[in-house]
């Protein structure tokens, strides 16, 4: 078969992605060492974005080749139920039917919600799968499915047994949008202007005292006030009373060190319910925990003649009340953090509530030690630190949520409210006849478990965890985890906690810690923020391939990620070269004789062989340090700038000439180099490049063939020092007709001098070479050459190129234009140089601005150089 002329990515993405389904499936009983990689499951709120395309790549890079490298390689897929962000997705469609979740009903509800998640779980899964991900998709798990749902419930209660679960009042982060509890990383702090309230307190005994605070709608909850027990202004007042504006409330003032003197007016109300360090304090003085909030944000019955009104609402109307009665005696402008949740963006309540809690203190300790110990280690390794820093200071975590949709929490209550924890309704009954000696009506806890419980557990669970699987023995724990540094505490540190608790081993032995991709103005990319952007619509305009090649190239280890059409497009226009070359080899190799008979290698056979060496070499090291972006441009460079640029350039003169040997044995080198060439490209641009190899005739589907290895026999200086050579003395040459403005057609006679050797090879090996890639024929070694007057001379390595130009160009309009250029460089040289030796520039500018000047000034240096050496030696 002929490859077409030109390459449509549209029908052969969707052809060969139809046709891979099938193809990945791993057998946890072969006898190659294994390679496992678990997906970090895409929630099932809506459609992929790019930052999942990067993950997904790069993660598919790696099994690709790691499969082709001879390794049982297995990448377990599946999907997260996301319960906050999914139940937020439905309620909304059912406030555009004019419903809501409880006109439904629990269970009518969740039977909506899995009616979502048919309709997107599948299409995220579409989207995976028309990336290239090479998921052995036979492996596909949701974490609500039953086999996963048991594996938390026998976690849930395994660490309830131990201790490691339990419930209690505490202050937690409440979402009145979501109404439920949040994890104390589940706020999003941002900086909001507001302002700063000076509020008098009335003491009992007469006299006031004035109190700062932000939120004057928390005043409602005040059950007592604090002073720094060391500052003299307020020493006296400890012990004595104040009286709540408005409420009239009893306020005991207290000493606590907590307070800080120079804050406002070094005054602190206390609201223990609503506030983390003022819970400490009134529970060290026996104050009241008075909330002042319901559910949905609104104040409830404690806060007097502002009960009902929204926390917005009561500000303002409580604001305007303390100036009708002279107590506010000022406003001052104020910027300060708001947590908002993650979710909905909407801001978070601090407030104390009975919930159910992991205590992380015990899970930490071994988490902490495996990083120490390197069983995981971090890429890049700075992320370690960061890790570590968050487990020392790790607090208990919040596992329960006042949602519906998600793991329902395995607790069951008894007439008085004594708790059993059991695997099913059977268990806990059984429990409940033994504590009361009788049969009872036992009701199930409401909420259901944060979805970061179930992720925790995802790297075993995928295995079929609790049960002794065949998965688990051969694939767990995981080589290596793909995933953003985003969710390095939501998911991360939490599956090395119960991985060591549960398994004994570390879930994965690397952690690769991908940039976040960024829109135009530096932000994450979130379905809330609407600024997602899908990789299937650049399937359409540039290809799968191209996407995928784009973001290896610009995988770097830092922290974000700007994704381009730029770069997009040089992604689109690589892979029309690609096929273009693969056309030309596959057209002019297709009658070889393998038995034909072969010359000796040329000298540039043998240098695209060594180059081609080089670059395996370097694929593999890259890959093999997870330094993707390197790779790939490897993969470009040598593919481009080697292959295309000079040796098919230079294979076209045997191609085409009339020596049958010469021919044969470049053909077999453009078809080898070729064919290995696809295999090393393949991990990272798997369509074309399947593609390409069904065209060259091979079989076996590219992605099962050998990844290329490296070989030292290929390896040869000699070939690439003089392959080398001509090649700055072709760049030279071009430089010179360009500078001189010597036309296209124009063949000019070339002289050498220089070293004998170098020259006497030069003209030996690469004479037709010139003529052709250079435009000079004859060409011819003279050590001792004196150039006449209209002469160009070049210098390539320690060799002098003299062009005879005489009749070709006029020699002296030439040097009139080559002076006025001289002149004009000379002015913008001395511009950026004296921008460089300003200190101000150099001081104030930012660092990437000062290195293009630098690369500026050494650019217009050089171009100086070369002019002057036509001027100066011609006078």
């Amino acid at each position: 078969m002929e490859l077409p002329t030109r390459y449509d990515p549209r029908e052969v993405e969707e052809r060969l992605s139809q046709s891979w389904d099938e193809l990945w499936r791993c057998d946890p009983h072969s006898k190659k060492p294994p390679f496992s990689i678990v997906i970090p499951p895409p929630n099932i709120t809506g459609r992929l974005h790019h930052g999942h395309a990067l993950n997904n790549t790069l993660q598919d890079i790696l099994i690709r080749y790691k499969r082709m490298d001879g390794y049982e390689a297995c990448w377990f897929p599946g999907t997260d139920h996301a319960g906050i962000a999914t139940q937020n997705v439905v309620e909304r469609q059912l406030a555009q039917e004019g419903t809501d979740r409880h006109a439904l009903g629990r269970r009518a509800f969740e039977e909506r919600v899995w009616e979502w998640k048919e309709q997107y779980g599948s299409a995220i899964v579409e989207q995976l799968k028309r990336m290239g991900c090479s998921c052995d998709w036979s492996r596909q798990r949701f974490t609500l499915d039953e086999g996963l749902s048991a594996a938390v419930r026998t976690a849930f209660v395994r660490l309830y047994d131990e201790g490691l679960i339990y419930r209690g009042s505490y202050m937690i982060n409440w979402c009145p949008r979501c109404r439920t509890a949040l994890s104390d990383i589940e706020g999003e702090h941002e900086e909001v202007a507001g302002h700063l309230y000076h509020v008098r307190y009335p003491l009992q005994d007469g006299g006031h005292l004035t109190i700062a605070t932000t939120r004057p709608e928390t005043m409602l909850g005040d059950t007592g006030v604090a002073v720094h027990p060391g500052d003299k202004r307020y020493k006296n007042l400890v012990g004595k009373t104040a009286v709540l504006p408005i409420l009239g409330r009893a306020l005991p003032i207290v000493g606590a060190e907590e307070v800080d003197p120079s804050f406002g007016t070094g005054v602190l109300k206390i609201t223990p319910a609503h506030d983390p360090v003022d819970l400490e304090i009134g529970r060290r003085h026996g104050l009241q925990s008075l909330n002042v909030l319901s559910p949905d944000g609104t104040i409830n019955e404690h806060g007097g003649p502002f009960a009902g009104l929204t926390r917005e609402a009561a500000r303002e109307a409580l604001v305007e009340r303390l100036k009708e009665e002279g107590l506010l005696e000022k406003v001052e402008s104020h910027q300060h953090g708001i947590g908002h949740c993650d979710r909905c963006g909407v801001a978070v309540e601090p407030l104390v509530s009975t919930q159910w809690f992991v205590r992380m203190k015990p899970l930490a300790r071994p988490a902490m030690e495996a990083v120490d110990e390197e069983r995981v280690q971090f890429i890049p390794p700075r992320w370690a630190k960061v890790y570590t820093e968050w487990l020392e200071g790790i607090r208990d975590w919040c596992i329960s949520r006042q949602l519906w949709w998600g793991h329902r929490i395995p607790a069951w209550y008894g007439p008085d409210d004594t708790v059993f924890v059991a695997m099913d309704a059977e268990g806990a009954r059984r429990q409940a006849r033994e504590h009361y000696d009788r049969e009872v009506v036992l009701r199930q806890d409401e909420d259901v478990l944060d979805t970061w419980f179930s992720s925790s557990l995802w790297p075993f669970s995928i295995m079929g965890w609790p049960e002794h699987t065949p998965d688990l023995q051969r694939f767990y724990p995981t080589t290596v985890l793909v995933t953003g540094f985003d969710i390095l505490f939501f998911w991360v540190a939490r599956m090395v906690m119960m991985g060591l608790h549960f398994m004994a081993e570390v879930p994965f032995g690397e952690v690769v810690v991908t940039p976040l991709i960024v829109d135009e103005q530096g932000r994450k990319m979130s379905k809330s923020k609407g600024n997602i952007s899908d990789p299937l619509e650049v399937k359409e305009t540039h290809g799968m391939d191209a996407l995928r090649f784009t973001l290896a190239r610009s995988a770097t280890k830092g922290q974000a990620l700007r994704l381009s059409t730029g770069e997009l497009d040089e992604a689109r226009n690589f892979l029309n070269k690609i096929w273009n070359m693969a056309r030309f080899v596959l057209t002019n190799t297709e009658d070889a004789d393998p038995a034909a008979p072969r010359s000796e290698l040329a000298w540039e056979d043998r240098w695209i062989r060594s180059r081609l060496e080089r670059t395996v070499r370097k694929v593999r090291e890259e890959l093999d340090r997870y330094n993707f972006h390197l790779a790939a441009d490897a993969v470009y460079r040598f593919t481009w700038h080697e292959l295309c640029d000079w040796y098919v350039e230079l294979a076209k003169l045997r191609l085409y000439g009339e020596d049958p040997a010469a021919r044969a044995t470049c053909q077999r080198i453009l078809r080898e180099t070729l064919q290995e060439l696809l295999a090393l490209m393949h991990p990272f641009m798997p369509f074309i490049s399947e593609e390409i190899w069904r065209y060259a005739g091979r079989q076996r589907p590219l992605a099962y063939d050998s990844f290329p290895a490296c070989a030292d026999d290929r390896l040869e200086e000699a070939a690439e020092t003089r392959v080398e050579l001509l090649q700055s003395v072709i760049v030279e040459i071009r430089a010179l007709r360009a500078e001189l403005r010597i036309p296209a057609g124009a063949e000019l006679e070339l002289i050498v001098s220089g070293p004998r050797r170098e020259g006497e090879e030069l003209v030996k090996s690469f004479a037709r070479a010139l003529g052709r890639l250079a435009k000079v024929r004859p060409v011819r070694y003279e050590p001792d050459f004196k150039p006449g007057r209209a002469t160009a001379k070049g210098v390539a390595g320690e060799l002098n190129l003299y062009l005879p130009v005489e009749g070709v160009v006029d020699w002296d309009i030439e040097l009139e234009r080559l002076r006025r250029e001289l002149a004009k460089l000379d002015e913008e040289l001395a511009d950026v140089e004296g921008r460089l030796d300003n200190p101000n520039f150099r001081q104030r500018a930012p660092e990437h601005v000062v290195a293009k000047a630098e690369s500026e000034a050494d650019e217009l240096r050089d171009q100086r150089r070369r002019l002057l050496r036509h001027i100066q030696e011609d006078e």
